[in-house]
């Protein structure tokens, strides 16, 4: 008797086989954009399923590893990475997936919507990356905050350069050094201290609990000034080099990718997923440092530049790895037999994949707001957008996190057995998702930012008038979703009303998690209704199960298992 060896799932060409994707690129870039966009995005899309698909399992194979110390005894803190870690940095420098929003070529092609092709690429690039899009992220919130006016013009020439540099020789990306284990989320407590040196620079002291990307070439870190105060807002945010290469205090006789002088790594992280990206604890001892902006100036507000960047890459990479996984799946179902016929094919299976197809497709377009948002503010400076994207980051952010986590766990049941084995490379899904709603904020931290924006700057009248926009375009069409719709209108005009009124009364506080999703969660059918309002089929039905699933609670089952084939 011979043995069974099930078929290794054979995925679709990520941008070829995404017509969501394809049709929202043609609205948002017009049909003369996307046919200037396509050759980048097929280019793209031939490395992920070649090339890189290769050097993401041998980066997550080959973990990075700390190297304290050199053969006789020197402290060298070496992070060893894989080969795959590296052809995955190669690539993003190649395919300009930090740089395109900064390359005046492309703004030349595109203006204002070069961040709507740089979330394309993302959606291709992110999912097997082995978190890559993680330093991807975090470079592109060091160049977004290097850009303002605030910071000198001699640092900015130094460094923004080399963030945005298409050339894998030359291109580096960035840490992100904020986190204290004393604070966590609450900066207020932050401990590291920064000191002026006669030169202009200043040295940073204190110890960072949890540093992303830790064998960057530079890193964001926020301290203290001396002097400053207490709180949060008078936090200042800082570049730090991390090799002796690019830091003034190295001595002649250090390598240059010996670490910069008073910066230690204490230790790698053991995570639960994310693994092929090295996260550290550092300690920083008088670390040579340049600020970013005036330290004497209350800073936080600086760093939330590149806070607002990181936190929408944040919800690409929940969306991007809902709609692979979903692609996964269904290629695996599409080559299983079950009782006596193809799982593809039962009215169950069907219905489970088809309900995640709708969250795929909502986590899109929500992710996708975000990023057409944020290039209108940095092409446009408009200040409509601004105050959009004010409230849209968190919730992009918080929603389609939750929603990569519970859509993972779904697509590791699909596979069954199979999905529980590590060398399947499926319990990555799962493990990898649990970052999304914890980095860059939880669900409760940024439930309360949305409290705050509501409360301080109005940002939910943009949202409101989004949702009344939608009643209108939906109402012809779809009479039962535009109800749905103005109902929760209505609620949330209320509800935000008193917000606005009272943000610290316990009510208001304790249903800030609930508000915060159902803002999402109805915010994300307006930008279907508009995407189908423009003419695509595939958003008229998730636009329809997505307002049932998601704002009436239903169960969607029936329509979802008939509409699979389209929404997939």
């Amino acid at each position: 008797m011979s043995r069974y060896v099930q078929p290794v799932p054979d995925v679709d060409d990520p941008y070829a086989g995404d017509r969501l994707l394809r049709s929202w690129l043609r609205r948002q870039l017009g049909p003369a954009g996307h046919d200037a966009a396509q050759p980048r995005l097929a280019a793209l899309a031939a490395d992920v399923v070649g090339p890189l698909r290769a050097a993401h399992a041998d980066a997550e194979a080959h973990p990075p590893t700390l190297v304290r110390y050199d053969p006789w005894g020197a402290r060298v803190d070496r992070i060893d990475t894989s080969a795959g870690w590296q052809a995955q940095r190669a690539a993003a420098a190649r395919h300009a997936v930090v740089a395109l929003p900064y390359l005046e070529a492309a703004r030349g092609t595109w203006g204002a919507a070069t961040r709507v092709v740089q979330h394309a690429l993302l959606h291709l690039y992110g999912p097997e990356s082995a978190t890559f899009s993680c330093p991807v992220a975090m470079a592109d919130g060091a160049a977004a905050l290097l850009r303002t006016p605030e910071v000198d013009a001699g640092v900015r020439d130094a460094w923004l350069p080399r963030l945005i540099s298409t050339d894998p020789d030359t291109a580096i990306v960035s840490g992100q050094w904020m986190t204290e284990s004393q604070g966590g989320s609450d900066l207020s407590r932050a401990t590291t201290v920064g000191r002026p040196a006669a030169d202009g620079s200043w040295r940073l002291t204190g110890e960072k609990w949890f540093c992303s990307a830790a064998d960057a070439a530079v890193a964001v870190a926020l301290a203290r000034p001396e002097g400053a105060g207490r709180g949060s807002r008078v936090l200042a945010p800082f570049l730090v080099p991390r090799y002796a290469a690019d830091s003034p205090l190295a001595g002649e006789a250090a390598a240059p990718d010996s670490p910069a002088p008073g910066v230690t790594v204490h230790r790698l992280k053991d995570k639960l997923g994310t693994r092929a990206l090295p996260t550290a604890e550092i300690g920083l001892r008088a670390a040579y440092a340049l600020p970013l902006g005036d330290p004497a100036v209350p800073g936080l507000v600086r760093a939330m530049t590149l806070v607002v960047v990181t936190r929408v890459h944040n919800a690409s990479a929940a969306a991007s790895g809902m709609r692979r996984g979903l692609a996964y799946a269904r290629a695996y179902a599409g080559g299983r037999q079950v009782a006596g016929g193809s799982l593809a094919d039962d009215p169950l299976h069907r219905a489970t994949l088809g309900a995640l197809a709708v969250d795929a497709a909502g986590a899109f377009a929500l992710a996708g707001h975000a990023f057409a948002l944020l290039g209108r503010v940095e092409v446009g400076a408009d200040l409509q957008a601004a105050a959009e994207l004010r409230v849209v980051a968190p919730l992009a952010k918080l929603a389609t996190g939750r929603l990569a986590v519970s859509s993972a766990a779904e697509y590791v049941e699909a596979f069954g057995g199979a999905g529980y084995v590590e060398d399947t490379g499926v319990p990555r899904l799962l493990r990898d998702a649990q970052v999304l709603p914890i980095w860059e904020g939880t669900t409760n931290v940024l439930a309360v930012d949305v409290l705050r924006a509501v409360a301080r700057e109005d940002a939910g009248t943009p949202l409101l008038r989004r949702l009344a926009g939608a009643v209108d375009l939906a109402r012809p069409a779809a009479p039962a979703l535009a109800d749905t719709l103005a109902e929760v209108l209505r609620e949330l005009r209320v509800t935000l009303a008193e917000v606005a009124a009272d943000p610290g009364a316990v009510a208001v506080r304790a249903g800030a998690r609930g508000l915060a999703l159902r803002m999402a969660y109805a915010l994300t059918t307006a930008l279907l209704v508009e995407h189908a309002a423009w003419g695509d089929e595939q958003a008229e039905v998730a636009a329809r199960l997505w307002a049932r699933r998601w704002l009436r609670h239903e169960d969607v089952s029936a329509d979802a298992h008939h509409h699979l084939d389209l929404l997939g």
